[in-house]
């Protein structure tokens, strides 16, 4: 199924072309309207050199209009394979497809909302005919079946016509233009964007990114930059101060020659305030019974980590090198 982008918007439209697999785009006078475009000649030129292939609308009050006017954009440079020109559906756009498509252009008779229309539009040899889903849909009409119709038309009676499922409103329709079957979809860019999100994939994906990371990158590289240490002279307040500008839950206690000596947490401030009440903080870290923190070496790979936070039950774990402190790891860095 072909997919076209619906704009006319450029830099859109350049950005949405490098996705390259976009077989080209259609646009119309409102939307270049609505982007405040009035060199309408420029802008088709200009649009012609971008996408692969060329939806431009070929207006007039009869056949003969619409037949000089296709040939005129023609003649401002455009290629006749690559140049679609569209045409809402009348007796007189029919027979101009009919002169146009007998003489080597390429159609797509539009604004097509029954299956008399389209009928007429196939018959006439249209390269496309397009109904407005969306449009139709806002009248209470199923224009869902109308596009499974014109499939089965196409399919039945062999016209060499592609069946366009065009003002998509919703990636829904999307979902509907493939359930029936049709040839070309065109999409606007907000409803196209969408098309490859979904909850479950950016859940599996970050899944697999997690675990990718767990298995890849060192202790060392996933470590904070900030080393929040403190010396056993060092007053709890000084200590609250230190792990509250680095944003950790805990400082390392070390030794004049940076060795380990403890850690001192959130936790740990907590139960000395229940003990000692507000003198707490004017306490010394060395007047405090230490443990030695549970370590981790800088080159270790986070899967260890993670298997150290949780056999061990901790938040944090100070990681060493040669047995010295260069940093401390927190369970959240492994996020």
């Amino acid at each position: 199924m072909e997919l076209y982008l619906d704009s006319a918007d450029i830099n859109e439209i350049k950005d949405v072309m490098q996705l390259g697999f976009i077989t080209g785009l259609t646009t119309t006078p409102t939307f270049m309207a609505r982007h405040g475009i009035t060199d309408v000649d420029g802008a088709i030129v200009e649009l012609s050199k971008i996408v692969p292939v060329l939806q431009i609308e070929a207006l007039g009050s009869n056949a003969e209009e619409i037949v000089a006017e296709a040939y005129r954009q023609e003649a401002l440079g455009l290629d006749r394979k690559k140049t679609v020109y569209k045409i809402p559906i009348s007796m007189e756009g029919v027979k101009a497809c009919k002169k146009l498509t007998d003489e080597g252009f390429l159609v797509n008779i539009h604004l097509v909302y029954t299956l008399q229309q389209a009928y007429m539009a196939m018959q006439a040899g249209a390269t496309y005919v397009c109904p407005l889903v969306g449009r139709l849909q806002d009248e209470g009409h199923d224009a869902i079946a109308l596009i499974e119709q014109c499939v089965e038309a196409v399919n039945y009676y062999g016209y060499n016509t592609k069946i366009m499922f065009s003002s998509v409103r919703h990636s829904e329709h999307v979902r509907n233009a493939i359930n029936a079957g049709v040839h070309t979809v065109t999409v606007p860019w907000k409803v196209m964007k969408n098309l490859t999100e979904n909850n479950f994939t950016a859940v599996g994906t970050k899944q697999f990114e997690a675990d990718t990371k767990l298995m890849t990158v060192t202790v060392g590289e996933a470590m904070a930059d900030k080393n929040p240490v403190v010396t056993t002279n060092t007053t709890i307040a000084d200590c609250l101060i230190k792990m509250t500008a680095g944003g950790f839950g805990a400082v390392t206690i070390i030794s004049s020659t940076n060795e380990p000596l403890g850690i001192f947490t959130d936790g740990d401030l907590r139960r000395l305030v229940e003990t000692d009440g507000a003198d707490a903080i004017s306490k010394k870290i060395g007047e405090l019974e230490l443990s030695m923190p549970h370590s981790i070496e800088s080159s270790a790979l986070l899967f260890h980590a993670q298997q150290k936070f949780s056999s061990e039950k901790v938040d944090e774990l100070v990681v060493l090198e040669e047995g010295k402190v260069v940093g401390m790891l927190d369970v959240q860095d492994l996020l």
